[in-house]
């Protein structure tokens, strides 16, 4: 818990939730954050099913200052999903999950064949027992890219389930294209890229 707090002081972006200084001595562990008037982006996607590209371009390109916030400072989300994201301006909430350079071994992702993040927005190394990367975060942020524009998920349910090399190199990716929106084939490109199975094929910072 103290972790979490810790982690979130680390972070000075517009995009990341902040808690807030303690002015007087704890009797009891707890945190107090900024207050975010709001709803979430799971939330925000169930009330605007058919978004334009502009509004989600702009909330992504939020998201995506915010994790380089914490890139910066060696961290990885590890569970960016629609559920930790506030909307008024977009804000990354939540740091359970988060993996800091130095201390990873108190923080990984994966305890046992257990993920802490959530499957459908979960990089497809970790099921792999494999460490994450920068690379591990774009991918969900993929995929939340992929669901406003589309309402679904890149592989359906296929990805979390795809546990070997092997089963995922069969993932296939369904575009994003779609006679009722008209999104541009370079976008449907760039979600590709951003959540190819191989985190080597995927966007680096």
């Amino acid at each position: 818990f103290r972790m979490e707090e810790w982690a979130a002081r680390r972070v000075n972006s517009a995009h990341v939730l902040k808690p807030l200084i303690q002015s007087r001595k704890r009797s009891y562990l707890y945190v107090v954050t900024e207050y975010i008037e709001g709803q979430t982006l799971t939330q925000w996607m169930i009330d605007n099913p058919s978004p334009s590209l502009e509004t989600v371009r702009d909330i992504v390109e939020q998201i995506a200052n915010g994790l380089q916030a914490f890139h910066r400072m060696e961290m990885l989300h590890q569970d960016l999903r629609p559920g930790n994201i506030m909307l008024g301006t977009a804000k990354i909430i939540d740091f359970g999950s988060t993996r800091i350079a130095g201390i990873a071994d108190d923080t990984d992702i994966v305890i046992g064949n257990e993920i802490l993040g959530t499957v459908q927005y979960t990089a497809p190394e970790y099921f792999l027992g494999e460490g994450g990367s920068t690379r591990s975060d774009i991918f969900s942020l993929g995929v939340i890219a992929y669901q406003m524009l589309t309402g679904r998920l890149p592989y359906g349910a296929q990805a979390s389930r795809a546990r070997t090399k092997s089963q995922q190199r069969k993932l296939r990716y369904k575009s994003a294209l779609d006679d009722r929106r008209a999104i541009p084939a370079w976008i449907d490109g760039a979600l590709k890229k951003a959540v190819n199975p191989d985190p080597y094929q995927r966007y680096a910072e």
